[in-house]
């Protein structure tokens, strides 16, 4: 009988030599995931994926691309958190196609669809528009997806996307608007760690665009003027600064918190 095992390299007990391993190709990868990130070309532009933070301050620094405090800048598991959603997008649309849908992502030059306002400085990509399908909904509909890990998932699920999610709300209210969907977009959220998808129909809210993009025009406003905007804590240790829940929403540190308080309020 042959011994399939033998010589394979596979040797029980090696486990020293495999955590080298381990621990070399993490290593390699994180270093290319920091340099893709350093290199990509700054965004100029309000973006649609931030707005609804409720610091314009914080909105205005991202906006400007300026640097962020010392070892604030991103990590390599949160890009590879950055990743696994990306690539989860991919998937769930390769998921309503085949139930049916007609869902359009790219246009026929394979940019996203998407809209620019105020000379181009401020910008949004959605996911997807459904055009026609097998559920009956209002066509077209955006679709708007997003990956989740499984506590932000579940809250998702239990209390939906514009009550969990405010940030996720404003950019899909904003698409709607300036892509001229008033029909209620299908929004969809994959748990990353079980591959579950939630999804829900969120109707227009009109006044939510509106109020968005009126940020954006203080922001961009702002900006021309050379004008800091004002933060929205009034103590660094809010948690809008430091990060932490407040009341039924999560906040992420700030990545300028340094910065910002050592200038005028």
């Amino acid at each position: 009988m042959l011994d399939l095992n033998h010589g394979s390299g596979a040797t029980y007990g090696a486990q020293r030599h495999a955590t080298a391993v381990v621990e070399a190709v993490n290593a390699a990868i994180d270093a290319a995931l920091l340099t893709r990130h350093r290199t990509e070309p700054p965004r100029r532009y309000v973006s649609t994926s931030g707005l609804g933070r409720p610091c314009l301050r914080q909105i205005q620094f991202d906006t400007l691309n300026v640097p962020k405090d010392e070892g604030r800048d991103f990590e390599p598991a949160t890009l590879r958190i950055f990743e696994a959603g990306h690539r989860g997008e991919d998937v769930v649309a390769d998921w309503i196609r085949a139930a049916g849908f007609d869902l359009r992502t790219h246009r026929s030059d394979g940019r996203q669809f998407g809209f620019s306002a105020l000379d181009g400085r401020f910008r949004g990509h959605i996911d997807g528009c459904l055009v026609a399908g097998p559920v009956g909904i209002a066509y077209p509909a955006l679709w708007e997806n997003k990956a989740l890990g499984a506590a932000s998932w579940k809250d998702v699920v239990k209390r939906g996307v514009v009550l969990s999610k405010p940030v996720y709300a404003a950019q899909i209210a904003l698409y709607q608007a300036y892509l001229e969907l008033p029909h209620p977009a299908l929004f969809t959220a994959l748990n990353r760690d079980t591959w579950e998808l939630h999804a829900e129909l969120v109707p227009f809210d009109a006044a939510l665009a509106q109020r968005m993009s009126d940020r954006a025009v203080t922001v961009v406003r702002a900006n021309d003027h050379q004008e800091l905007l004002p933060r929205a804590a009034r103590e660094r240790s809010s948690v809008v600064c430091r990060g932490g829940r407040a009341g039924d929403h999560w906040h992420p540190s700030c990545a300028w918190i340094d910065r910002c308080w050592r200038l005028a309020p």
